[in-house]
């Protein structure tokens, strides 16, 4: 027996109803608000990445058969390497952008209070 498959539209949705759908985490009336542009996500995410190359390097010198003058003696000190050293790069790159938000985020707020300097 051989099915037919039937084709329906999707349905539409109210405009009402799609603007109930934006998560709550996401405000609407402050594009700009410097509390929520991810700086904490990426100071944490790339301190994260980065302590997690530091272990696998630590593993790999320790505990998974250290490293000699050819490299790594045992696949999982091979494979530790590695990911040592695809997280340093990354980490170091998420951290450095989530400290230059900070610093910009501190900025900006420092002249908004009158307290940082006017440039023009």
């Amino acid at each position: 027996m051989s099915h037919a498959v039937m084709e329906q539209e999707p349905e539409r949705q109210p405009e009402s109803q799609a603007q109930d759908a934006v998560p709550a985490h996401i405000s609407l009336e402050r594009p700009g608000d410097l509390n929520d542009d991810g700086t904490r996500q990426l100071l944490r995410a790339g301190a994260g990445i980065l302590a997690v190359g530091t272990l696998a390097a630590l593993l790999t010198v320790s505990i998974l058969g250290g490293i000699g003058p050819q490299g790594p003696h045992t696949n999982a000190g091979w494979l530790a390497l590695m990911v040592a050293l695809m997280c340093w790069p990354f980490g170091s790159l998420c951290f450095l952008l989530g400290a230059a938000k900070w610093l910009r985020n501190r900025h900006i707020s420092s002249q908004g209070t009158g307290h940082g300097r006017n440039r023009r």
